[in-house]
């Protein structure tokens, strides 16, 4: 029986300029028998130090001394915490780190990779995308309003293979909720989305990223103005706590919406596939309920003529994760990647893309090894959250611009 005894906690911050967010939390869980699994924990709402104490209560209460087979079982225990049943995302987002241990203990106990124990392969080769990221030439704060600074940016990533790439030149993300585009954020999209086009021509999609931003005649307005640029998908125009909307902005834009990277659960994503608002769902896999919740996720999503695309900002454990979910589904897209120096080395090469492609790792587990000294050698000393959004509201006169996820550390 493999009976989970141990757990350890590691916070670790990728080094500047940050892409993947200003922190990982990553946990390792060991059972009795000395079998390691680790996984990644995505939830950000509250600070590492809680965040710790959370995973640290979900695991003595809801799976320590629990086999690592029991999956199902465990994620009910944390799921009707408290006599919740609902989706939470502090919980959920603790319980998705250790479910991914779990597999990771799973695959190493019976010598097969986590996609073998998912249903097998599906998938030979999973398809990657990436976001645009400045090119060492480029000025890190030009870059996130310059067209011709993401153009060259796109024709590096596709002659690297790359057949999608993603962008966000929409404005900011607010403590506001949703807001109505200014003028110049719509023709500022437009410009990167022709300079994109025109750059790239057919050899990529297009990936029109957001995260929320609008409200839903905003979201409507700037779908309608990229439309000519044939995206691929257009990314959370809504913010995620209005589900229902997201069917009217999809009636209304020739363009699929992608959406899930802060949902949690299949009962949340349920909303968007049974309203025909969202054909492309994104699950974080350390937030939304770990892998085996986001299998189910995508068998439902298959009854709708959905598919799975997994998100990926954070770091290289939970990218194994989406891997190896990917390389099991019918209904995958692709998965998103992101390629810097500290997510190789923290894996030690295990997993990289090539020629665009990923193939899924045939070692045990997910395939990975963490390298708990270097990830241990650059601590989280700061005060923000992974992610922050912007409490001034959107600027009208002056202009705007997302800084590509990576604020300054705080």
């Amino acid at each position: 029986m493999l009976k989970l005894q141990d757990l350890d906690i590691i916070v670790t911050s990728p080094p500047a300029p940050g892409w993947g967010g200003q922190y990982w939390i990553f946990v390792k869980v060991t059972t009795a028998c000395g079998i390691t699994g680790v996984g990644e924990v995505y939830a950000s709402a509250v600070g590492p130090d809680a965040m710790r104490a959370v995973i640290e209560d979900v695991f003595t209460r809801h799976m320590a001394g629990e086999s690592a087979e029991n999956v199902e079982w465990m994620f009910r225990r944390a799921y009707s915490s408290g006599f919740t049943q609902r989706p939470d995302p502090t919980v959920m987002g603790a319980f998705s780190g250790l479910e991914i241990a779990c597999w990771d203990i799973l695959g190493k106990a019976r010598e097969r990779p986590v996609w073998a124990l998912l249903g097998g392969m599906m998938n030979p080769r999973v398809r990657a995308y990436t976001y645009l990221y400045p090119l060492p030439h480029h000025d890190l704060t030009d870059f996130w309003t310059s067209p011709e600074m993401a153009a060259e940016a796109a024709i590096d990533a596709v002659d690297r293979g790359y057949t999608a790439v993603k962008f966000d030149p929409a404005g900011p993300y607010t403590i506001h909720a949703g807001h109505q585009p200014a003028m110049f954020d719509l023709s500022l999209s437009v410009a990167f989305c022709k300079a994109i086009r025109e750059a790239v021509g057919d050899r990529a999609d297009l990936l029109f990223g957001t995260h929320g931003q609008f409200n839903t005649a905003g979201a409507i307005r700037m779908g309608r103005a990229i439309e000519p640029y044939q995206p691929l998908w257009f990314e959370e125009p809504l913010p995620p706590d209005n589900a229902l909307e997201f069917a009217e902005v999809a009636r209304a834009v020739a363009i699929p919406i992608s959406a899930g990277e802060r949902l949690t659960t299949k009962a949340e994503f349920a909303t968007l596939l049974r309203t025909g608002g969202v054909k492309i769902l994104q699950p974080a896999l350390g937030r939304a309920g770990g892998i085996w919740e986001m299998k189910k996720l995508a068998a439902l999503a298959e009854v709708f003529n959905a598919e799975m695309a997994p998100h990926l900002y954070a770091g290289p454990v939970e990218w194994a994760a989406n891997i190896h979910l990917g390389a099991s589904l019918p209904n995958l897209l692709m998965c998103e990647t992101i390629e810097t120096d500290f997510h190789r080395d923290l894996i030690g090469g295990a997993i990289a893309v090539e020629n665009g492609f990923i193939t899924p790792p045939q070692t045990p587990g997910l395939g990975i090894e963490l390298n708990e000294d270097l990830a241990r050698a650059n601590p989280w000393t700061g005060q923000g959250l992974h992610l922050q959004m912007q409490e001034e509201p959107c600027d009208y006169q002056n202009g705007n611009s997302f800084a590509g996820g990576a604020p300054l550390k705080t």
